[in-house]
């Protein structure tokens, strides 16, 4: 790489790692206050636990040489000893998407899981689960190949990670939200947000790094400055799309409740990055706001799914991210630049998408319940209800999130 990609591919990995300090922050301040500390411990411990086995082998299951194989060798350079400086640019850059996509999950089980079955199941996950989907969607998988495989002029379009990070962790939160079970007392307002402003802090902070997030693959396939590069269409679709995800969601809300909500806006916010994730260099500016204000409206309405059907995802990651991942990987069937079905192309493209999200959804699902399960009647998955009663940050980890009065 030249200087210029190597800059920016170092600064979008910082930007896209400094996500997940961003989810704990957003997670942490919509959880009470007795559950903050456990809440963003989650996302912590995944940063740790992620890194770590990424670099061991996880990025070696990320890619394969047939597009049938479930993953690649997770032995083949184990601990990364033969790679060379580019390559672990680009091995960086990965890992920080690795670490987001289970760090999304937490949020459907907040205020009830253990901490220690939290980390297995996420070390599990990641290795079974989401290494060999960055395989098939990016390193050459049956994803990557189905438009190939069925004889289409086009093949399935996923920039930044639609299946592979939202649709992926949205479906895992929904099998372990149905595997943990109910809150103690569950019901519509079951509790609010203790902290608006670190909502909003969250938020800020994952906008921020969404750039590095869907622009920063430009700068590891060293595409910036050249004539292939789309970073312009990209940034602006991330601007666009957030932007306008905020107003679908704060009005339906304001129909739906009769006011629009800082915490709706925050949340809006994050849905219309979800949805844009996948499509960011393949709309035009004018489709991609279409599809923000879509996706805003839609999730505001899909968050609620939870009280009618009596599943608990407490921080709605199945309406934020399964929902808005689903929106923002099949709108690209219909408008996507030149192989859209209204703009210029046929069913192939939404074809495609349409099995690639099934694909990742049903897979994951299965796979999160069946460990999710298996933790659950052997170690144990959830706290007792007595703990929960008490506040999970005191009894799992011995700390409190405020300090409120000095103890003697």
């Amino acid at each position: 790489m030249d200087s210029g990609n190597l800059a920016w591919s170092v600064a979008a990995t910082a930007l896209v790692l400094f996500m997940t300090p961003g989810v704990a922050f957003f997670y942490g301040g919509l959880v009470k206050a007795k559950s903050v500390v456990s809440m963003m411990m989650m996302s912590f411990g995944a940063l740790g636990l992620v890194s770590v086995l990424w670099v061991l082998y996880g990025f070696n299951m990320s890619a394969v040489e047939n597009t049938w194989a479930f993953a690649g060798n997770p032995f083949s350079d184990f601990g990364l000893s033969g790679a060379d400086s580019d390559t672990l640019v680009g091995v960086t850059y990965g890992a920080t998407f690795a670490i987001i996509t289970v760090a999304l999950i937490s949020g459907a089980i907040a205020d009830r899981a253990k901490f220690g079955s939290w980390m297995i199941f996420a070390g599990i996950w990641a290795t079974v689960v989401y290494f060999p989907v960055a395989a098939w969607v990016w390193g050459g998988g049956w994803i990557m190949g189905l438009g190939e495989t069925f004889g289409f002029s086009t093949s399935v379009i996923d920039y930044a990670g639609g299946t592979a990070v939202h649709i992926n962790a949205g479906a895992a939160a929904l099998a372990l939200a149905l595997v943990l079970g109910k809150r103690i007392g569950f019901q519509k307002g079951i509790q609010k947000p203790h902290n608006v402003p670190l909502v909003m802090l969250g938020a800020a902070i994952l906008w921020f790094g969404w750039f590095g997030f869907n622009a920063g693959a430009e700068g590891t396939f060293g595409l910036l400055g050249t004539e292939d590069s789309s970073v312009g269409l990209i940034i602006v679709n991330t601007l666009g799309a957030t932007a306008a995800a905020i107003i679908g969601w704060i009005v339906v809300e304001k129909f739906k409740d009769g006011k629009s909500t800082s915490v709706g806006a925050a949340t809006g916010a994050v849905a219309g990055l979800v949805a844009i994730t996948p499509s960011c260099a393949n709309l035009t500016p004018g489709w991609a706001l279409l599809l923000g204000v879509i996706a805003g409206a839609v999730c505001a309405l899909a968050v609620e799914l939870k009280w009618k059907l009596g599943y608990d995802d407490s921080l709605d990651v199945v309406g934020v991210h399964l929902v808005g991942g689903l929106i923002g990987t099949i709108y690209l069937g219909f408008f996507a630049t030149g192989t859209g079905l209204f703009l210029g192309g046929g069913w192939e493209q939404l074809i495609l998408q349409v099995i690639a999200a099934l694909g990742v959804l049903i897979y994951s699902f299965a796979v999160a319940w069946i460990l999710g399960f298996a933790i659950d009647k052997t170690l144990g998955f959830r706290i007792k209800n007595e703990d929960e009663l008490a506040g999970v940050d005191t009894v799992v980890h011995g700390e409190e999130g405020y300090l409120l009065e000095e103890r003697v």
